[in-house]
């Protein structure tokens, strides 16, 4: 009777898979293995709803998002998608993001009305989203459980034992859970990462930032403090969109979510990153005072927060980057950020992780189906993870050593910013294909693009370009390269490129704010139809002309 008593509650107690972490990255995750059948358990330290950042999407983002749900066969994943889904399924507490606002700050001045850029995101990746992540993260945790996982909230992992044939999670409590396979989606404190003594010690990223961070109420829509000729005038409102004030070796934030009429919020995320080499951690000062401290350095960023303040405790960390020696092993595998992470700036935080997630789950399904959990099964995880972090902390690397010289800073802006376009416009276009055809073979041939993790994967062209990038800038930053020969070499780049349309002007340094509105959607596809390379032809002809029909019909494209 005993024997049937430990028996049986061992079966209690054993998985398919055990997900750690129950944020954004386990939540889905979870929500997709239950969906599909499996026995899941997510266990946190933590419970919802809580505090955290992260907060900004980006077109890739959305689209992810809205091909997980079709993929997986869980539509609330998708709900995630735009601000109207997320205001009409979650809540109206997440803010609209129409754009990235950048602007140039330097010591005792206000910025000169000539130094600021903003690329607007096209509406055809949906209304992009401030997510106020206490409720996104709640609502996800939600749909987990609704699709069958099991949950430990609260719970504290002591250990973890990695076997050949089984994963153990051991608890503060004495308690002992069993799995075929374990997912730690659990960010910077992994126990993946601690058992198996997984960080890079130093780690090899180039970046250098730690943050001091919160929420606020009472933070004043920039544009109230700026007087702008009409040259100097951005297409859409500055506080429509996530704010970049970047100075020499740091940044600050503002992402709203009170923007829009349907928001019932008052809140803001503001938050710094420093350069700890050119600002280490003031011992003398609260996190507060040393936030206001660097604030108070620039008149109008003082101006826009003069009468703002927190709703909570100011956090203050020490330098953010870390890095891991690999992300999958023998029926483990670590989410985005519990292999490594880079910086905030160029919002691609939610965005790697909904693209880990796609590779992985796949994957995942096919082993636990097949009872085959080999390493080389999940390779191209490890690799895409690497890659992410590898060239997001090449660009972020690049933008901060740019900084002092705007003519400089222009040339990342465009390369990152255009490169985006066609990258999305390639995952819409195959996610269409599947969706129409029901072959999930579109979504795999995604994977065979000779660059993962690049954020247009499949162009020869636009890897040399950010290379190049990369290699003139710490030229710069070295003493060997100046930066006008820099510069000129970059833009040469853009202007010999024959795979950017001219009707965006990404080549022409004159023009700083990046609009692609339906009118130049619309020159767009002619110019994709007759002048596009061929390897890029099909997906820009298609997806522009969804995208005009988007803007003239207001039809969902998907």
């Amino acid at each position: 009777m005993l024997g049937e008593e430990r028996t049986m509650k061992h079966r209690e107690n054993s998985y398919d898979v055990i997900v750690l972490g129950t944020g954004l990255a386990g939540s889905i995750m979870g929500a997709i293995l239950a969906r599909a059948g499996k026995k899941v358990l997510l266990i946190d330290s933590s419970s919802h709803p809580r505090f955290a950042i992260g907060e900004s999407t980006v077109g890739y983002t959305l689209v992810h998002l809205r091909m997980l749900a079709h993929r997986y066969g869980v539509p609330e994943i998708g709900n995630m998608g735009s601000l109207g889904e997320t205001t009409k399924f979650i809540g109206n507490s997440s803010g609209l993001k129409r754009h990235f606002g950048f602007m140039i700050h330097r010591d005792g001045q206000y910025p000169d009305p000539y130094e600021c850029n903003q690329f607007r995101l096209p509406k055809v990746l949906h209304q992009a989203v401030h997510y106020y992540r206490q409720d996104t993260d709640a609502y996800l945790f939600s749909v987990a459980i609704k699709y069958g996982c099991h949950a430990k909230q609260n719970y504290r992992v002591v250990d973890i034992d990695l076997g050949e044939d089984e994963v153990v999670v051991h608890g503060e409590d004495g308690t002992s859970y069993q799995a075929r396979f374990l997912v730690d989606g659990s960010g910077y404190r992994s126990p993946v990462a601690q058992k198996l003594e997984l960080r890079e010690e130093p780690t090899p990223l180039k970046h250098h930032a730690r943050s001091i961070f919160t929420h606020m109420i009472g933070v004043e829509p920039l544009d109230r403090h700026i007087n702008a000729s009409r040259r100097d005038t951005p297409p859409l409102p500055w506080h429509t969109g996530t704010m970049h004030h970047m100075f020499e070796r740091g940044w600050f934030w503002i992402i709203p979510f009170n923007n829009h009429k349907r928001s019932a919020s008052n809140l803001c995320s503001v938050g710094v990153q420093l350069d700890p080499r050119r600002y280490p951690k003031q011992e003398d000062m609260t996190a507060e005072e040393e936030f206001w401290a660097h604030v108070k350095r620039f008149p109008l960023v003082h101006q826009q927060l003069f009468r703002a303040r927190s709703v909570r405790e100011f956090v203050r960390t020490d330098r953010l980057q870390y890095s891991s020696k690999q992300s999958v092993g023998h029926r483990w595998a670590m989410l985005s950020h519990a292999a490594g992470f880079v910086d905030p700036l160029f919002s691609r935080g939610m965005s790697n992780t909904a693209e880990i997630i796609n590779s992985l789950a796949w994957r995942l399904l096919e082993a636990l189906d097949e009872d085959d959990f080999s390493v080389d099964r999940f390779k191209y995880v490890d690799v895409l993870e690497q890659n992410l972090i590898d060239y997001n902390d090449k660009l972020v690397n690049s933008a901060f050593i740019t900084w002092p010289n705007y003519d400089l800073w222009q040339t990342v802006y465009r390369i990152w910013s255009f490169g985006s376009l066609p990258g999305a416009f390639r995952i819409i276009h195959s996610d269409l294909k599947a969706r129409r055809s029901g072959d999930d073979g579109y979504y795999r041939r995604l994977e065979e693009a000779p660059y993962p993790g690049l954020w247009w994967p499949d162009n020869d062209g636009f890897k040399q370009t950010f290379d190049d990038m990369v290699r003139s800038i710490e030229a710069v930053e070295s003493g060997e390269m100046s930066v006008d020969a820099a510069t000129r070499r970059l833009y040469g780049h853009l202007q010999d490129a024959d795979w950017i349309p001219p009707s965006l002007g990404v080549a022409d340094p004159a023009t700083r704010f990046i609009n692609p509105n339906p009118q130049r959607l619309i020159r767009m596809v002619g110019w994709s139809a007759r002048k596009a390379p061929p390897f890029m032809r099909e997906y820009m002809v298609g997806t522009s002309k969804e995208t005009v029909r988007h803007f003239v019909t207001g039809r969902k494209i998907f």
